[in-house]
């Protein structure tokens, strides 16, 4: 029986390389950045939609971490819409 494989994260696991691994990394952390914003606001689907530009159907996607249905570019849109800005940070690996 051989050892089974292990990875630093799921997305590593996942992804076919580690670019797409990182790329699916910080596509569910700003997920879950927006999602924790709309949470604070107290906003219903319907409202976060608004204030997003988008559809409450593509909210209800990015409320329950559909990362595969959202590209960094919308993700990155949501959040101005929002008002916030977004930051990218680098760290060695």
């Amino acid at each position: 029986m051989s050892k089974p494989e292990s990875y630093a994260s799921v997305w590593d696991a996942i992804a076919d390389t580690p670019g797409q691994a990182a790329n699916l990394r910080a596509r569910a952390e700003l997920m879950r950045q927006i999602a924790a914003f709309v949470k604070r606001k107290g906003w219903t689907q319907v409202a976060s939609a608004k204030h997003c530009g988008v559809t409450q159907p593509r909210i209800n996607d990015l409320l329950r971490g559909r990362v595969s249905r959202f590209s960094l570019d919308a993700l990155v849109n949501i959040s101005t819409a929002l008002g916030c800005r977004v930051r990218v940070d680098l760290e060695a690996a």
